[in-house]
Protein backbone atom coordinates (compact mmCIF):
# COMPACT_ATOMS: atom_id res chain seq x y z
CA UNK A 1 0.00 0.00 0.00
CA UNK A 2 1.32 3.45 -0.87
CA UNK A 3 1.99 5.90 1.93
CA UNK A 4 0.88 9.52 1.58
CA UNK A 5 2.84 12.47 2.91
CA UNK A 6 0.44 15.14 4.17
CA UNK A 7 1.88 18.65 4.39
CA UNK A 8 -0.51 20.70 6.51
CA UNK A 9 -0.32 24.47 6.80
CA UNK A 10 -1.82 25.22 10.24
CA UNK A 11 -2.26 28.94 9.50
CA UNK A 12 -4.02 28.45 6.15
CA UNK A 13 -7.34 30.25 6.09
CA UNK A 14 -6.36 32.30 9.18
CA UNK A 15 -5.92 29.17 11.29
CA UNK A 16 -8.43 26.93 9.55
CA UNK A 17 -5.70 24.41 8.74
CA UNK A 18 -4.94 23.68 12.39
CA UNK A 19 -8.65 23.54 13.23
CA UNK A 20 -9.20 20.92 10.51
CA UNK A 21 -6.27 18.68 11.46
CA UNK A 22 -8.30 16.21 13.60
CA UNK A 23 -10.93 15.84 10.86
CA UNK A 24 -8.25 15.35 8.19
CA UNK A 25 -6.54 12.60 10.20
CA UNK A 26 -9.83 10.88 10.96
CA UNK A 27 -11.12 10.98 7.39
CA UNK A 28 -7.85 9.77 5.89
CA UNK A 29 -7.94 6.81 8.30
CA UNK A 30 -11.64 6.18 7.56
CA UNK A 31 -10.77 5.88 3.86
CA UNK A 32 -8.04 3.37 4.62
CA UNK A 33 -5.11 5.63 3.73
CA UNK A 34 -1.66 5.14 5.23
CA UNK A 35 -0.07 8.53 5.83
CA UNK A 36 2.46 10.63 7.68
CA UNK A 37 1.56 14.23 8.48
CA UNK A 38 3.91 17.16 8.94
CA UNK A 39 2.94 20.75 9.77
CA UNK A 40 4.62 23.75 8.21
CA UNK A 41 6.28 26.21 10.55
CA UNK A 42 6.96 29.22 8.33
CA UNK A 43 6.74 30.55 4.78
CA UNK A 44 8.71 28.29 2.44
CA UNK A 45 8.59 25.29 4.77
CA UNK A 46 6.13 23.38 2.55
CA UNK A 47 8.69 23.55 -0.27
CA UNK A 48 11.39 22.17 2.04
CA UNK A 49 9.10 19.40 3.31
CA UNK A 50 8.24 18.48 -0.29
CA UNK A 51 11.92 18.08 -1.17
CA UNK A 52 12.43 15.91 1.88
CA UNK A 53 9.35 13.75 1.23
CA UNK A 54 10.40 13.17 -2.39
CA UNK A 55 13.90 12.17 -1.24
CA UNK A 56 12.35 9.72 1.23
CA UNK A 57 10.37 8.07 -1.57
CA UNK A 58 6.79 9.08 -0.83
CA UNK A 59 4.81 8.49 -4.05
CA UNK A 60 2.11 11.09 -3.25
CA UNK A 61 2.47 14.43 -1.46
CA UNK A 62 -0.77 16.04 -0.30
CA UNK A 63 -0.93 19.80 0.22
CA UNK A 64 -3.43 20.51 3.00
CA UNK A 65 -3.92 24.25 2.99
CA UNK A 66 -4.77 27.03 0.57
CA UNK A 67 -3.41 28.04 -2.81
CA UNK A 68 -0.20 29.35 -1.24
CA UNK A 69 0.55 25.98 0.35
CA UNK A 70 -0.20 24.20 -2.91
CA UNK A 71 2.07 26.65 -4.73
CA UNK A 72 4.99 25.82 -2.43
CA UNK A 73 4.45 22.09 -2.91
CA UNK A 74 4.30 22.56 -6.69
CA UNK A 75 7.61 24.44 -6.53
CA UNK A 76 9.13 21.58 -4.55
CA UNK A 77 7.85 19.02 -7.05
CA UNK A 78 9.26 21.02 -9.94
CA UNK A 79 12.62 21.24 -8.19
CA UNK A 80 12.65 17.45 -8.00
CA UNK A 81 11.75 17.23 -11.68
CA UNK A 82 14.40 19.74 -12.71
CA UNK A 83 16.98 17.69 -10.79
CA UNK A 84 16.18 14.75 -13.08
CA UNK A 85 13.93 12.63 -10.85
CA UNK A 86 10.25 11.84 -11.44
CA UNK A 87 8.29 13.89 -8.91
CA UNK A 88 5.64 12.39 -6.63
CA UNK A 89 2.01 12.96 -7.50
CA UNK A 90 0.17 15.91 -5.94
CA UNK A 91 -2.93 15.58 -3.79
CA UNK A 92 -4.97 18.50 -2.45
CA UNK A 93 -7.04 18.93 0.71
CA UNK A 94 -8.60 22.38 0.90
CA UNK A 95 -8.09 24.37 4.08
CA UNK A 96 -7.53 27.89 2.74
CA UNK A 97 -9.75 30.80 1.81
CA UNK A 98 -9.30 30.73 -1.94
CA UNK A 99 -8.82 27.10 -3.02
CA UNK A 100 -8.84 28.29 -6.63
CA UNK A 101 -6.65 25.57 -8.14
CA UNK A 102 -8.89 22.93 -6.57
CA UNK A 103 -11.94 24.64 -8.09
CA UNK A 104 -10.25 24.73 -11.49
CA UNK A 105 -9.38 21.02 -11.33
CA UNK A 106 -12.75 19.91 -10.00
CA UNK A 107 -11.24 18.71 -6.71
CA UNK A 108 -13.83 18.73 -3.91
CA UNK A 109 -13.47 21.52 -1.38
CA UNK A 110 -15.18 19.38 1.28
CA UNK A 111 -12.79 17.09 3.14
CA UNK A 112 -14.69 13.78 3.00
CA UNK A 113 -15.06 13.61 -0.82
CA UNK A 114 -11.52 14.97 -1.20
CA UNK A 115 -10.17 12.11 0.96
CA UNK A 116 -12.28 9.68 -1.06
CA UNK A 117 -10.66 11.06 -4.22
CA UNK A 118 -7.24 10.38 -2.72
CA UNK A 119 -8.30 6.80 -1.99
CA UNK A 120 -9.58 6.29 -5.54
CA UNK A 121 -6.32 7.72 -6.92
CA UNK A 122 -7.62 8.97 -10.28
CA UNK A 123 -4.92 11.18 -11.80
CA UNK A 124 -4.47 13.73 -14.54
CA UNK A 125 -1.42 15.57 -15.84
CA UNK A 126 -1.46 19.33 -15.52
CA UNK A 127 0.65 22.11 -16.98
CA UNK A 128 2.78 24.27 -14.72
CA UNK A 129 3.72 27.91 -15.35
CA UNK A 130 6.81 29.83 -14.32
CA UNK A 131 7.23 33.55 -13.67
CA UNK A 132 10.66 35.11 -13.54
CA UNK A 133 12.89 38.07 -14.42
CA UNK A 134 11.81 41.07 -12.40
CA UNK A 135 13.88 44.24 -12.86
CA UNK A 136 13.59 47.82 -11.74
CA UNK A 137 13.61 50.95 -13.91
CA UNK A 138 17.45 50.93 -14.08
CA UNK A 139 17.56 47.30 -15.18
CA UNK A 140 18.72 45.98 -11.80
CA UNK A 141 17.24 42.60 -11.02
CA UNK A 142 14.76 42.55 -8.15
CA UNK A 143 14.44 39.00 -6.79
CA UNK A 144 10.87 37.76 -6.70
CA UNK A 145 9.71 36.88 -3.22
CA UNK A 146 9.89 33.26 -2.14
CA UNK A 147 11.26 31.82 -5.38
CA UNK A 148 13.81 29.22 -6.35
CA UNK A 149 16.65 30.54 -8.54
CA UNK A 150 15.04 29.87 -11.92
CA UNK A 151 11.81 31.63 -11.02
CA UNK A 152 8.56 30.77 -9.25
CA UNK A 153 6.33 28.04 -10.60
CA UNK A 154 2.54 28.24 -10.37
CA UNK A 155 -0.49 26.07 -10.91
CA UNK A 156 -3.34 28.54 -11.23
CA UNK A 157 -2.33 32.07 -12.19
CA UNK A 158 -0.17 35.15 -12.22
CA UNK A 159 -1.98 38.41 -11.56
CA UNK A 160 -0.45 41.81 -12.30
CA UNK A 161 -1.94 45.10 -11.15
CA UNK A 162 -5.45 45.31 -9.76
CA UNK A 163 -5.83 41.71 -8.58
CA UNK A 164 -2.39 41.79 -6.90
CA UNK A 165 -3.47 44.84 -4.87
CA UNK A 166 -6.76 43.04 -4.18
CA UNK A 167 -4.79 40.05 -2.88
CA UNK A 168 -2.87 42.30 -0.49
CA UNK A 169 -6.12 43.84 0.76
CA UNK A 170 -7.83 40.44 1.15
CA UNK A 171 -5.01 39.27 3.42
CA UNK A 172 -5.79 42.15 5.80
CA UNK A 173 -9.42 41.14 6.28
CA UNK A 174 -10.88 38.99 9.08
CA UNK A 175 -11.41 35.26 8.60
CA UNK A 176 -14.38 35.35 6.27
CA UNK A 177 -15.33 32.97 3.51
CA UNK A 178 -13.15 33.08 0.40
CA UNK A 179 -15.39 34.95 -2.05
CA UNK A 180 -16.68 37.37 0.61
CA UNK A 181 -13.13 38.38 1.50
CA UNK A 182 -12.12 38.89 -2.09
CA UNK A 183 -15.26 40.82 -2.97
CA UNK A 184 -14.71 43.27 -0.10
CA UNK A 185 -11.04 43.53 -1.09
CA UNK A 186 -12.00 44.31 -4.68
CA UNK A 187 -14.34 47.08 -3.51
CA UNK A 188 -11.49 48.60 -1.46
CA UNK A 189 -9.03 48.23 -4.34
CA UNK A 190 -11.34 50.12 -6.70
CA UNK A 191 -10.46 53.29 -4.80
CA UNK A 192 -6.85 52.40 -3.91
CA UNK A 193 -5.62 51.42 -7.37
CA UNK A 194 -7.18 53.56 -10.06
CA UNK A 195 -4.15 54.68 -12.08
CA UNK A 196 -2.65 51.81 -14.02
CA UNK A 197 0.98 51.92 -15.25
CA UNK A 198 1.67 52.03 -18.96
CA UNK A 199 2.76 48.50 -19.83
CA UNK A 200 3.98 46.68 -22.92
CA UNK A 201 2.56 43.16 -23.14
CA UNK A 202 4.41 40.87 -25.57
CA UNK A 203 2.94 37.55 -26.74
CA UNK A 204 2.49 35.57 -29.95
CA UNK A 205 4.77 37.94 -31.88
CA UNK A 206 2.78 41.07 -31.04
CA UNK A 207 3.00 43.84 -28.48
CA UNK A 208 0.09 45.64 -26.82
CA UNK A 209 1.13 48.89 -25.14
CA UNK A 210 -1.55 50.45 -23.00
CA UNK A 211 -2.45 51.42 -19.46
CA UNK A 212 -3.61 48.07 -18.13
CA UNK A 213 -5.53 48.05 -14.88
CA UNK A 214 -5.19 44.28 -14.65
CA UNK A 215 -3.27 41.58 -16.49
CA UNK A 216 -4.34 38.07 -15.52
CA UNK A 217 -2.29 35.17 -16.84
CA UNK A 218 -4.25 32.00 -16.21
CA UNK A 219 -3.49 28.29 -16.23
CA UNK A 220 -6.63 27.64 -14.19
CA UNK A 221 -10.07 29.18 -14.61
CA UNK A 222 -10.79 31.39 -11.64
CA UNK A 223 -9.56 33.43 -8.68
CA UNK A 224 -11.01 34.98 -5.54
CA UNK A 225 -12.37 31.84 -3.91
CA UNK A 226 -13.99 30.71 -7.14
CA UNK A 227 -16.00 33.91 -7.47
CA UNK A 228 -14.19 35.53 -10.41
CA UNK A 229 -14.00 33.46 -13.58
CA UNK A 230 -11.01 34.97 -15.32
CA UNK A 231 -10.63 32.34 -18.05
CA UNK A 232 -13.86 30.39 -18.55
CA UNK A 233 -12.45 28.21 -21.34
CA UNK A 234 -9.07 27.50 -19.76
CA UNK A 235 -7.88 23.91 -19.44
CA UNK A 236 -4.89 23.18 -17.16
CA UNK A 237 -3.48 20.61 -19.59
CA UNK A 238 -3.81 22.31 -23.00
CA UNK A 239 -0.32 23.82 -23.10
CA UNK A 240 -1.62 27.39 -23.24
CA UNK A 241 -1.96 30.33 -20.88
CA UNK A 242 -5.19 32.33 -21.06
CA UNK A 243 -4.74 36.11 -20.90
CA UNK A 244 -7.35 38.53 -19.59
CA UNK A 245 -6.24 42.16 -19.94
CA UNK A 246 -8.31 45.06 -18.64
CA UNK A 247 -7.67 48.58 -19.89
CA UNK A 248 -7.50 51.57 -17.56
CA UNK A 249 -11.04 52.49 -16.51
CA UNK A 250 -12.81 54.60 -13.94
CA UNK A 251 -13.73 53.27 -10.51
CA UNK A 252 -17.39 53.27 -11.54
CA UNK A 253 -16.57 51.27 -14.67
CA UNK A 254 -14.68 48.71 -12.56
CA UNK A 255 -17.73 48.25 -10.35
CA UNK A 256 -19.90 47.74 -13.44
CA UNK A 257 -17.48 45.04 -14.64
CA UNK A 258 -17.74 42.90 -11.50
CA UNK A 259 -20.88 40.98 -12.59
CA UNK A 260 -19.24 40.13 -15.93
CA UNK A 261 -16.24 38.62 -14.13
CA UNK A 262 -18.42 36.62 -11.75
CA UNK A 263 -20.16 35.09 -14.78
CA UNK A 264 -17.05 34.80 -16.94
CA UNK A 265 -18.52 37.01 -19.69
CA UNK A 266 -16.05 39.91 -19.46
CA UNK A 267 -14.68 39.18 -22.94
CA UNK A 268 -17.90 40.64 -24.35
CA UNK A 269 -16.82 44.09 -23.09
CA UNK A 270 -14.67 46.39 -25.29
CA UNK A 271 -12.30 47.27 -22.41
CA UNK A 272 -11.23 43.62 -22.08
CA UNK A 273 -8.77 41.80 -24.31
CA UNK A 274 -8.28 38.03 -24.20
CA UNK A 275 -5.77 35.75 -25.88
CA UNK A 276 -3.97 32.44 -25.55
CA UNK A 277 -0.24 31.95 -25.61
CA UNK A 278 2.55 29.83 -24.23
CA UNK A 279 4.77 32.77 -23.28
CA UNK A 280 4.12 36.37 -22.30
CA UNK A 281 6.33 39.21 -21.08
CA UNK A 282 5.05 42.34 -19.36
CA UNK A 283 7.23 45.46 -19.08
CA UNK A 284 6.13 48.59 -17.24
CA UNK A 285 6.93 51.85 -18.99
CA UNK A 286 6.22 54.37 -16.23
CA UNK A 287 5.44 52.57 -12.99
CA UNK A 288 6.00 49.34 -11.05
CA UNK A 289 4.18 46.05 -11.54
CA UNK A 290 2.65 44.64 -8.35
CA UNK A 291 2.18 40.92 -8.97
CA UNK A 292 1.05 37.74 -7.28
CA UNK A 293 1.10 34.10 -8.22
CA UNK A 294 -1.48 31.69 -6.79
CA UNK A 295 -2.46 34.35 -4.25
CA UNK A 296 1.09 34.98 -2.98
CA UNK A 297 2.64 38.41 -3.59
CA UNK A 298 5.92 38.03 -5.49
CA UNK A 299 6.79 41.68 -6.16
CA UNK A 300 5.50 45.21 -5.69
CA UNK A 301 8.24 47.18 -7.46
CA UNK A 302 9.17 45.00 -10.45
CA UNK A 303 9.35 46.49 -13.94
CA UNK A 304 9.43 43.35 -16.09
CA UNK A 305 7.95 39.89 -15.67
CA UNK A 306 8.33 36.94 -18.01
CA UNK A 307 5.86 34.06 -17.84
CA UNK A 308 5.95 30.74 -19.67
CA UNK A 309 4.05 27.46 -19.52
CA UNK A 310 5.37 23.91 -19.47
CA UNK A 311 2.94 21.21 -20.56
CA UNK A 312 2.08 18.06 -18.58
CA UNK A 313 4.56 18.53 -15.75
CA UNK A 314 2.99 16.89 -12.70
CA UNK A 315 0.24 14.41 -11.91
CA UNK A 316 -2.61 15.53 -9.67
CA UNK A 317 -5.12 13.28 -7.94
CA UNK A 318 -8.59 14.49 -8.91
CA UNK A 319 -12.18 13.45 -8.37
CA UNK A 320 -13.43 10.43 -10.30
CA UNK A 321 -15.92 11.44 -12.98
CA UNK A 322 -19.39 10.00 -13.34
CA UNK A 323 -21.33 7.67 -11.01
CA UNK A 324 -19.31 5.59 -8.60
CA UNK A 325 -19.23 1.81 -9.06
Amino acid sequence: MKKFKIILNPVAGHGNGLKLRPAIERLLADHGLDFDLAQTECTGHALELTRQAAAEGYPVIVAAGGDGTINEVINGLMEVKQAGSPPPALGILCAGRGNDLAYSLGIPVELDPACQALAEDRRRWIDVGRVSSSADAQGKTIPLRGVIPQGRYFGNCVGIGFDAIGTIEAAKLPRWGGFASFLVAILKTVFLYNHAPLAAIEFNGQTITQRSLMISIMNGRQVGGGGFIMAPDSQPDDGLLDLCIAEQMSSFAVLRMVPYFTKGTQATQPSIKTARTRRVAVAAQDGPLPAHTDGEIICTEGMRLAVELFQHQIEVIVKREGPQA
